[in-house]
């Protein structure tokens, strides 16, 4: 055997051994175990996509930005499904569409198709690039009805915080055709529901406000979002005010508001609601005594079941059964042991951990805030400390369910 025989034969040999040295390396890393967290979220994924079609990150402006993407949820029907839309919130400056509240709370398991909307941020565009990039959302979801077995008659909207003002403004401006522009103007963009949980409206008042006086600042959301400062920009205030646009046209609302909200004081929902009200639109005004913005409150049973109530009544409901407009109010309260009480799909309460230990182990883009694909607490977990569902966990939404033991170090 001549010496280049030889030498092709220990190169094979040598090959052949590393692969088989490393098959067990290979081996060993498939079979790891997932992370308790990952399986708990794949479980509740797959129970919530059960007879659900999910399609996501579904361009609704072509070619444009990566967050003028939505995600669609259809359940399996041979009906034309209705539609709800969800609008997260985060100041218009943060928050995402993944964690869909609709989704989670089973409405496609009750007949609606869902659809989590991502808008550009501030940091990207000030107002009106939110409202237009919600209307573009909607004009596509109705030119795409058909494809995705939607009836463009039958649209719903709901979100909270920013995204409570976005709804707000989109039920309001339903005939106002500034805030169309892109692809598909031959479609409306008006919905026929409006819920908005606890949504900005007027900023004049809202900065004016004892003890909200900071929302006046240059660094402040609402001052981000029209691009400069509230108490100088009053054609601005008024662009982005939904009141603004009310008239007897508009859709039924149904608005939430906490009364211990120390983010965007009550007055801002009841300014709404009296609009309405005077332009004889049917709306229905709920306070929760006790709760802030977001949290246990508004995951009341009874809360849940006002929402779903109002989504099906006008947008499951015979057109020839509607009353007329009316404008009513309720009240309900968060008890004392509500917060303390463990449902059946909640983790046990943790020992304190500091903020700043979750944060310097989970917060990997460094914004102070944890996201939910950051998080690695779980789906139960999530649920409970994300109290508004903007898709992030802040400082006060930690500290207020996991407050830092006494005598424990940071």
């Amino acid at each position: 055997m001549n010496r280049l025989s030889q030498s092709t034969i220990l190169t094979v040999c040598l090959s052949a051994a590393t692969i088989w040295i490393a098959l067990p390396a290979f081996a060993q890393t498939a079979r790891r175990p997932m992370p308790r967290s990952q399986v708990q979220s794949r479980l509740l994924e797959s129970r919530l996509l059960d007879g659900v079609t999910a399609h996501r990150d579904l361009a609704y402006v072509p070619g444009g930005d990566g967050r003028q993407r939505l995600d669609l949820y259809v359940p399996d029907a041979s009906e034309m499904l209705p539609l709800l839309l969800w609008i997260h919130g985060g100041g218009w400056q943060g928050g995402s569409k993944d964690g869909c509240p609709p989704l989670r709370a089973g409405y496609p398991q009750q007949g609606y198709a869902v659809a989590s909307i991502g808008y550009r941020l501030t940091g990207q565009a000030p107002f009106p690039a939110q409202i237009e990039d919600c209307k573009a959302a909607i004009r596509w979801l109705r030119a795409h009805a058909d494809e995705y077995h939607l009836d463009p008659d039958r649209v719903g909207v709901w979100g909270s915080s920013a995204g409570g003002h976005l709804a707000a403004l989109i039920g309001t401006s339903g005939g106002f055709e500034a805030f169309d522009v892109g692809e598909n103007l031959d479609q409306s963009s008006g919905v026929q529901a409006v819920c908005d949980f606890y949504g900005p409206t007027d900023f004049n008042v809202f900065v004016t406000t004892p003890r909200y006086e900071g929302h006046a600042a240059a660094g402040s959301p609402e001052s981000k979002l029209i691009g400069g400062l509230v108490l100088e920009n009053p054609e601005k205030v008024r662009r982005v005010n939904p009141i603004t646009y009310v008239d007897e046209n508009d859709p039924p609302f149904l608005i939430v508001h906490g009364r211990q909200d120390a983010t965007v004081p009550l007055n801002q929902s009841k300014l709404l609601f009296e609009t309405l009200k005077k332009a004889e639109v049917s709306a229905h005004f709920h306070t929760i005594d006790g709760a802030g913005h977001g949290g246990i409150g508004f995951h009341d049973p009874s809360v849940s079941e006002m929402v779903r109530n109002f989504f099906d009544e006008y947008l499951k409901r015979d057109g020839n059964t509607v009353g007329e407009p009316a404008a009513t109010t309720s009240e309900s309260t968060v008890s004392n042991t509500s917060s303390s009480q463990q449902s059946p799909d909640r983790e046990p309460r943790r020992p304190g951990i500091s903020w700043r230990k979750v944060v310097a182990s989970q917060d990997r883009d460094r914004d102070g805030r944890i996201s939910e694909k950051e998080f690695r607490g779980g789906p139960a977990l999530w649920k409970r400390l994300d109290q508004n569902d903007d898709g992030f966990i802040t400082k006060s939404e930690h500290d207020s369910e996991m407050p830092t033991q006494r005598g424990s170090r940071e």
